[in-house]
């Protein structure tokens, strides 16, 4: 048998053959629109606005060949795509190299190129330094972390998630039955009670409401991820959330789907100007990018845990090897995310996919820093 022909993505054709690995075009579940295209390690999501590139193949090594990202893998070519298809690149793990041609033209076009390990920790992100605002934005910012406007930011971000935890459990609680209907509504109707407190939480700089805001968020982590061990599968492990060092699957999964998110609200943070290390909700510490971090939490639960949590209650097991999602889990998990991250929401009286509306609430951060609007957290349908 001879080898597979070659998938060029810019004719959209198969040419003369040319390497031993083949590509295969399936459909991602729950989302017409979507194509995903799978080639040993890398991953293409596309719609009609643009793609987004996943690579976490070792031997893999990306360039640049006129106005065509390349794929490579030891130096033969794999596949091309047309740079002006491109929205992002998201390089996960080691073993893989990028060509400084094709980083100089990322920053010309505004493609992000997110660098993450392969358990989703974000470790980069390569973006061009003139794609960001005015110096006024970042001073206002560094002005808030002690001034009124930063503990109203708190107070609207605390909000902002545990509203959407409230509104996964009750999502996922109105198709079940006794006592796992019971344990979400319970968990779903105490979590407001929280929300409710963290908008009347008193003090005037973030420095003062900081603990009692990370305090109601952490009584409701509880109840939510109390609520949810009770009702997933038994088979899957889950005894409740853990981030550093899981054994089980479904906490690799949530990792792995974080990490995705992180390197888009770190995209959307540099392109409004923001400083993505001087954060309110969490505390500033050397490589860490705590603004990251504070506006990826009202999108935890629409971006990563509705798909995720959708595809574990009807039967989905995330392979794990060695502590890390194994390569068929990160496929799955990768195509849930991001076919989510590309689904239509109402936000502001109209309709937006959800990555447009990250970058809207983190322009939005921006003005309410400034002084301009008031923030408001982003809350999905259910």
């Amino acid at each position: 048998m001879g080898a597979p022909a070659q998938y060029n993505w810019l004719t959209g054709a198969y040419e003369a053959p040319a390497v031993q690995l083949r590509l295969e075009i399936q459909w991602v579940p729950e989302s017409g629109e979507w194509q995903a295209e799978a080639l040993e390690g890398v991953l293409l999501l596309a719609t009609e606005t643009g793609t987004q590139l996943l690579v976490s193949g070792q031997g893999l090594s990306l360039g640049k060949h006129s106005e065509r990202l390349t794929i490579k893998r030891h130096r033969r070519l794999c596949g091309e795509i047309p740079l002006f298809r491109l929205q992002e690149v998201v390089v996960m793990g080691r073993g893989i190299s990028v060509s400084s041609d094709l980083i100089e033209e990322a920053c010309a076009r505004g493609i992000r190129m997110g660098f993450t390990a392969l358990n989703g920790r974000p470790l980069a992100l390569l973006t061009s330094p003139y794609l960001t605002a005015t110096v006024e934005t970042r001073k206002a910012q560094l002005a808030a972390t002690g001034n009124e406007r930063g503990a109203q930011f708190i107070r609207w971000l605390v909000a902002g998630k545990l509203r959407n935890q409230e509104k996964v459990l009750r999502y996922f609680g109105k198709s079940r039955e006794g006592e796992a209907a019971k344990a979400m509504t319970d968990a779903a109707a105490g979590i407001r009670v929280l929300r409710r407190k963290a908008l009347a939480l008193e003090g005037a700089t973030p420095e003062e409401i900081r603990a009692p805001a990370m305090g109601l968020e952490g009584a409701a982590g509880r109840l939510y991820w109390g609520a949810l061990a009770k009702t997933l599968p038994r088979g899957l492990g889950f005894h409740g959330r853990t981030a550093e060092s899981p054994v089980d699957g479904v906490n690799c999964a949530l990792n792995f789907g974080y990490g995705i998110l992180y390197s888009h609200v770190w995209g959307a943070v540099m392109n409004a100007g923001l400083e993505p290390f001087a954060g309110f909700l969490h505390t500033d510490r050397p490589g860490k990018p705590s603004l990251v971090l504070d506006l990826t939490e009202e999108f935890r639960q629409p971006v990563v845990d509705r798909p995720l949590l959708a595809w574990l209650f009807k039967g989905g097991v995330p392979g794990v090897r060695e502590g890390l999602l194994d390569e068929a889990a990160r496929g799955q998990v990768a195509e849930r995310v991001l076919a989510r991250m590309n689904a239509r929401e109402m936000h502001r009286g109209k309709e937006h996919q959800i990555r447009s509306i990250i970058q809207m609430q983190a322009r939005l951060a921006a003005s309410a820093l400034r002084g301009l609007r008031d923030y408001k957290p982003f809350t999905f349908r259910w």
